[in-house]
């Protein structure tokens, strides 16, 4: 199984199966975060791959190595994330002492999905993406 993957899925069942809590440290960062995941999908519209690799924490930089091997794993596998047409932001939590931001995404299927995005503070302060994973609805954590 690809690296990428194994955290995918460990991510995943972390995070449908730890006890989740209010995200109360994070807050007042809410927006901060929301800002930060708006813009990787602004520039995954935009086809704008250095700028989404950029918002990515460094161990997804890590994994993937450069913008283009990035675009081309969200193209292939994240079809909501990398087209979409809705995005409505729901709870932020704390799973096992990891910020998690719920996003409901409308892919160009017109599917709902519930995009997990696990983030992370860099040594600046500014908030990273750590990982996304997509669920249905029906099995998001509530």
């Amino acid at each position: 199984m690809h690296r990428s993957a194994a955290v995918l899925i460990a991510l995943w069942l972390v995070l449908v199966s730890a006890p989740v809590h209010s995200a109360g440290d994070a807050k007042p960062d809410a927006a901060a975060i929301r800002t930060t995941i708006s813009r990787q999908i602004e520039a995954f519209r935009h086809d704008d791959g250095a700028a989404a690799f950029a918002i990515a924490s460094p161990e997804i930089q890590k994994m993937f190595r450069n913008p283009s091997a990035f675009m081309a794993m969200v193209a292939e596998s994240y079809r909501a994330v990398h087209r979409a047409v809705r995005v409505d932001f729901a709870e932020l939590v704390a799973v096992d002492g990891e910020i998690v931001q719920k996003v409901v995404l409308t892919g160009p299927d017109g599917v709902p999905v519930v995009a997990l995005y696990g983030m992370e503070r860099d040594a600046s302060g500014a908030w990273r993406i750590n990982g996304c994973v997509l669920v249905r609805p029906e099995e998001a954590p509530a």
